[in-house]
């Protein structure tokens, strides 16, 4: 290709326009990796080439560091139903990336973001807001809206069905990411009017409805110009019963514009080497410290100080997604070896409790701490040698990726993006980032545990060498953020 056409090629792409709406971002907002999506892919995307701005709600608990900065763009009125409600636009550029936050204190003034008795209208207000927003966005017309989970599904079913008549909407394309397929937005019928003002239209009952009810995900599966997940595995196991939560069949139906973009890890953010939250911090040129790390984790955690007792770690929400069952199925036995573990999660009573009963049986062996703080996680990320992962399906997995770099070797089932990421121990090629089984069965989890507290305590050079090659292993959010360029470019989104 000739200079002069590379660069039209390139003037070309710098101006897709894309407009990225999720309902977390950090730093504003985080409850998971969702948040880590919201907060790293569109900066990439605009390494990648593109002009893109953020939409999402303004938060009460957002930080007064980035409300007081905030600029207000526009207000109006939003129709939700038969209501119509108050909506603030507002602005704020971070890290070289505007962010627009939908302002409504009855809506999003409250502690957390989910699981209130609203939560439905609490989304369609967001989709039709989001969508009005555009009007007032200051040379700023996106070729391409790019909705991210159930909060957002609403969007491009509302994109075609109230705006498609719009001359301003016409050639908008939208795509769709499903970052967690369990959580769909189901609710009654009455919805389509009450809430989202869809009576008349034929088409919405057809495609949103599931059962006695309208499915909030389906429509945006069946709305949608492109549809992704975060790996690439996960894209093709939820066309499947067992993983497809009752929506294989649509998946199926649209496996043609469906497709899997592993998400990335932001290695400038998660590294060791600058990590204040560590005791002392180190690199895979240098582990020396990764050792003063684990002594201070023993000691602040009352472990007897053992250096070489292999350190077994989960960091987790305590949901049975995340294969909780099978580890209290081996958990005795897990702890009748030399090892010592660490859990650190949140989450269900009966989990909680659990754990917080092994705690009290294995006092100097084993310690629950049933919360969640950040610093703590990263201290263990650090400290362990082992991290346990046996998820019963995991869409991508942001875990296994931080665990990795610290050089903690996972233990993974091989699904989703724990398949897509950890490259399994192959004992004769001596290669490997973690160790993994493959069927949803505890003692299989315990033999692939043994098996690698048997290589720690019989071949620590070998040991050393799979925790060295894991460190250097990279999942970039610029790859991902090129491969959704191509994606919004294959749907014909004109730039």
């Amino acid at each position: 290709m000739s200079r002069k056409k590379h660069k039209a090629k390139q003037k070309g792409v710098y101006e897709m326009k894309v407009l990225f709406a999720i309902f977390e971002a950090e730093p504003f907002a985080k409850s998971g990796g969702l948040g880590d999506v919201g907060g790293a892919l569109p900066a990439y995307l605009k390494k990648a080439g593109c002009q893109v701005r953020v939409i999402m709600p303004k938060y009460s608990g957002i930080g007064s560091i980035y409300r007081d900065k905030m600029r207000r763009v526009a207000k109006f009125q939003v129709e939700v139903g038969w209501r119509r409600q108050y909506c603030g636009l507002e602005e704020l550029e971070h890290d070289g990336v505007i962010y627009y936050f939908i302002d409504n204190e009855y809506y999003f003034k409250r502690d957390g973001f989910y699981g209130y008795y609203d939560d439905g209208e609490r989304v369609a207000f967001f989709a039709r807001a989001a969508l009005e927003s555009l009007l007032y966005m200051r040379d700023f017309k996106p070729n391409v809206i790019h909705a991210n989970d159930w909060h957002t599904a609403l969007i491009p079913v509302l994109l075609k069905e109230i705006c498609g008549g719009l001359p301003f909407y016409y050639e908008m394309k939208s795509v769709f990411t499903i970052h967690n397929l369990k959580y769909q937005g189901q609710y009654g019928l009455a919805v389509m009017d009450e809430l989202l003002g869809l009576r008349g239209h034929t088409a919405p009952y057809e495609k949103m409805g599931l059962a006695d009810g309208v499915n909030f995900l389906k429509g945006a599966l069946l709305y949608s110009d492109a549809i992704t997940t975060v790996s690439p595995a996960y894209a093709q196991e939820i066309q499947h019963a067992y993983f497809g939560e009752g929506l294989d069949g649509v998946l199926q139906a649209r496996a043609g514009v469906l497709s899997g973009i592993l998400n990335g890890l932001d290695y400038e953010l998660y590294d060791p080497a600058t990590d204040r939250a560590l005791f002392a911090n180190y690199s895979s040129a240098n582990w020396a410290n990764k050792a003063v790390g684990k002594r201070r984790l023993q000691e602040m955690l009352n472990l007897p100080v053992q250096a070489d007792t292999p350190l077994v770690t989960m960091v987790t929400r305590l949901t049975e997604q995340k294969g909780l069952d099978l580890f209290f199925h081996i958990a005795e036995e897990l702890l009748a070896e030399d090892l010592q573990l660490v859990v650190l999660g949140a989450g269900e009573w009966q989990y909680e409790q659990h754990l917080r009963w092994l705690g009290s049986c294995y006092p100097q062996k084993f310690v629950p701490c049933l919360t969640f703080d950040n610093d703590l996680a990263m201290k263990i990320y650090a400290a362990g040698d082992l991290l346990l992962m046996p998820s019963r399906y995991e869409p991508c997995g942001v875990t296994q990726m931080i665990a990795m770099r610290y050089g903690n070797l996972p233990v993974v089932r091989e699904t989703g993006g724990l398949k897509d990421t950890v490259r399994p121990f192959d004992e004769y090629a001596k290669t490997g980032t973690g160790f993994s089984f493959a069927n949803y069965n505890a003692h299989e989890l315990l033999f692939t545990v043994k098996s690698a507290l048997h290589l720690y305590g019989h071949n620590r050079p070998l040991w050393d060498k799979l925790r060295q090659s894991a460190a250097e292993e990279r999942f970039s959010w610029l790859d991902a953020a090129q491969r959704y360029v191509r994606l919004y470019e294959k749907i014909g989104a004109r730039a």
